[in-house]
């Protein structure tokens, strides 16, 4: 459909067409290429201190789900409907372990075992087959941190829990939020390798330096990591911002207030740790910790509203007026429609990082159709898994050829950053701090 005739002038009449999405990327029932694919990781499924005493309706990749913290504190994530009438366990009591139907009583333990059928004979023949042979569909959950997290997929296939570098950072305060997009997930989790972007959304809400275009580069690090790096001008230093991608749906970026490119700043960290889960295939959160100390962003942004700015750049909730007059990512994503017609898509080299972790995502999904397990984080091969999503401002003197200083900066610090990786915690960062403080570009 991409013919000459289709971009003449005035041709909207020859582009009313409609395009088609990636269906192999947008589609995460269970079932689905994607959705099974997805179903291999631990996603965070909701926030800690939102459970209460009552029973939660969820539903995550399309799945309608039922989440519970019982009296002994532990958590349940369970299928909505009772295997034995199919009613909604929504409205099961908590008890002192498990979860009860509030229709004939039946209890279930947190990973779906029968504990008890009321009515009947407890030693009947009947009874005892039924405790053997039927389960209620349920998954693992760990919580940490504040985040629930959940496996939805082949119990054989439990991957370890991954744990990143950031989950631990000296003197940070990690506070869990949540955002809800109103559009496809893979519509939010490609604005991460999308370096462009920053300078046209989001200058007026961070500051004046993220509107520099700068050099942009783009690294796939091995099977699962890609990176996004913007190096700016910016008075008389040279900011590298590293935005990250762990597949399938890991982010991190650099700070959103605690930098703007006039202070020196030596490997700040993110000031979000982040996931993008599908709720179903219009609708998705990111759940998230944002990041709050001297290394990541200030502590008078750990509020909702601050997390929403961090998020998004704006708060959720404003008039279309306000949306108009500065949109942030909401605006911007669910701008392309619930699921967006990517076949309308016309990629120029600034989105290579975007065709480059979807091209990997459609891989590993048909890998799984074939049966294949894909790869895990915990398959790097590091007990702790190094990071880079952050901001590092040098001062740099001014030349004749600014391009060719920018693209150098960039390489000697993304240089240090990958030299390091051998080294884990405070270790790996006073690595990388040192090293960055002694570059000398002259050489």
């Amino acid at each position: 459909m991409k013919d000459k005739q289709n971009y003449q002038p005035f041709c909207g009449y020859h582009q009313t067409w409609k395009g088609k999405p990636d269906e192999v990327l947008t589609k995460t029932d269970s079932g689905a290429a994607c959705g099974e694919y997805l179903r291999r990781y631990w996603h965070p499924i909701h926030i800690s201190s939102e459970v209460g005493d009552k029973p939660k309706l969820l539903k995550v990749m399309g799945e309608e789900l039922v989440l519970f913290q019982d009296q002994e504190g532990g958590y349940g994530l369970v299928q909505k409907r009772c295997p034995h009438r199919r009613a909604s366990l929504e409205y099961g009591r908590c008890e002192q372990r498990g979860i009860r139907c509030c229709y004939h009583g039946w209890l279930f333990d947190r990973d779906g075992t029968i504990l008890e059928i009321p009515g009947e004979p407890e030693d009947s023949d009947v009874v005892k087959h039924v405790k053997e042979n039927l389960r209620l569909g349920a998954y693992p959950v760990i919580e940490f941190k504040g985040l629930l997290f959940a496996y939805l997929g082949p119990p054989e296939e439990q991957p370890a829990f991954p744990f990143y570098d950031t989950f631990d950072i000296p003197g940070m305060t990690m506070s869990p939020y949540a955002v809800q997009f109103n559009c496809n997930w893979i519509q939010v989790l490609d604005a991460i390798v999308d370096p462009v972007h920053t300078a046209f959304l989001h200058q007026s809400q961070f500051s004046d330096g993220f509107g520099k275009m700068g050099e942009i580069e783009f690294y796939n690090r091995d099977r699962i990591r890609f990176l996004g790096t913007a190096t700016r001008r910016v008075g008389e230093n040279v900011w590298v911002r590293v935005n990250e991608l762990i597949l399938p749906n890991f982010t991190q970026a650099g700070a959103a207030f605690a930098c703007d490119g006039t202070e020196e700043r030596y490997f700040g960290r993110s000031a979000f740790t982040r996931w993008v889960v599908p709720i179903d295939d219009e609708t998705c959160v990111a759940y998230a910790w944002g990041n709050f100390g001297e290394r990541g962003d200030p502590h008078e942004w750990n509020t909702p509203e601050g997390m929403q700015m961090i998020e998004q750049g704006e708060i959720v909730e404003r008039t279309y007026a306000e949306r108009q007059s500065s949109p942030g990512d909401i605006e911007a994503v669910e701008g392309m429609g619930r699921i967006s017609d990517h076949e309308k898509e016309y990629f120029v080299p600034g989105d290579r990082g975007v065709k480059l972790y979807r091209n990997r995502i459609k891989k590993y999904c048909k890998d799984v159709e074939k049966g294949k397990k894909p790869p895990q984080p915990t398959d790097l091969g590091f007990d702790v898994i190094p990071t880079y999503g952050s901001d590092s401002v040098l001062p740099v003197a001014e030349t004749e050829n600014e391009n060719a200083v920018l693209r150098k900066t960039n390489d000697a610090v993304m240089n240090i950053l990958f030299a390091n990786d051998s080294q884990c915690g405070e270790a790996r960062d006073s690595a990388i701090i040192e090293s960055l403080r002694l570059i000398d570009l002259d050489t």
